[in-house]
């Protein structure tokens, strides 16, 4: 029996950590792609050379070019630049709009039947062009973010009440931005609602915690951005996926009406398997909620509208 085939596009910090985190869970076969010579061949190698001692039996190949990506069942794409102190997801708008752009197009010509997994900033956006470059179904276009956001938001809450992330299941929806949707109310401690536990104003420091959690870790690298924590979200999508989990997990999706919203790539709660993104799951949010996401869907619809200003689509 074949194994999957899981190219990462980018093998920076991003898509290397990416690449270690399929190998150790033997998703399938990897291959690492990147513009610098050389690079992804050393990692490749290097990562080759862990599996012995990790046990994980798979063939991970780098290369520059998308030949080796031919026929991948799924992609992951982290290419673009990361972002640096003081600057926005939004400031990459354009630099990174023209390099998802090229990259998909050299993807979606070897991989027609592949499933698109977005890392790139800003992340909406960047899922957005990968939808129109590609031509793919929205089943098979998605970001990683509502899954990294809601795993800063859980991990924010375990260090506040001194217990498990296991015990912890949050759900952040909306934009990947400063406007992102943390929803108390379906956050939970072992099936505890968090507003059962902690004061509003505690909940409202972690909430705004987790909107500033990429920026906090720029702020303290200095010279980029978060990878672990992006590339474990990531991999944990591509094994939903490749093992028909079913899960449940908040992903930039295309919304076609649901939660009010049309046409817009946000983040919401989803059922992940085989076919990609199977279900948007819909729940009842209070009139505030759902405001905050509408708003939030609306940063995303304007920054897709500059995009098409800029002339790159």
């Amino acid at each position: 029996m074949n194994k999957p085939k899981i190219s990462v596009i980018g093998a920076g910090n991003v898509g290397a950590s990416a690449a270690l985190k399929l190998a150790e869970l033997e998703l399938g076969d990897i291959v690492l792609v990147d513009i610098v010579e050389g690079m992804p061949q050393g990692k490749a190698l290097d990562l080759m050379q862990m599996c012995p001692v990790s046990g994980c039996d798979v063939t991970i190949t780098g290369t520059n070019g998308y030949g080796e990506t031919e026929g991948s069942d799924i992609v992951v794409i982290t290419s673009g630049v990361p972002r640096k102190p003081g600057m926005s997801r939004d400031d990459l708008l354009l630099t990174n709009t023209r390099i998802v752009k090229a990259v998909v197009g050299e993807v979606a010509k070897r991989s027609p039947n592949a499933i698109l997994i977005m890392v790139a900033n800003p992340l909406d956006v960047m899922t957005y062009v990968a939808y129109k470059v590609s031509g793919f179904s929205k089943e098979r276009i998605m970001g990683m973010a509502g899954v990294l956001d809601s795993a800063r938001f859980r991990t924010f809450i375990a260090m506040e009440l001194g217990v498990s992330v296991e015990n912890i299941h949050a759900f952040v929806l909306g934009g990947h931005g400063d406007d992102m949707v943390p929803l108390a109310r379906f956050t939970t401690v072992a099936g505890v609602p968090i507003t059962e536990l902690m004061s509003k104003e505690r909940i409202d420091a972690l909430v705004q915690r987790t909107r500033d959690g990429g920026a906090e870790i720029v702020k303290l690298l200095k010279t980029g951005s978060a990878f672990y924590a992006p590339a474990a979200s990531a991999v944990e999508m591509v094994e939903a996926i490749l093992k028909d989990k079913k899960k449940i997990l908040p992903c930039c999706v295309l919304a076609t009406g649901e939660y009010g919203i049309k046409d817009t790539f946000v983040g919401l709660p989803v059922k992940l398997g085989r076919g990609g993104v199977e279900k948007i799951i819909e729940i009842n949010l209070t009139s505030q909620e759902r405001e905050a996401l509408h708003l939030s869907a609306s940063h995303v619809t304007e920054l897709c509208k500059r995009v098409h200003e800029l002339g790159e689509l």
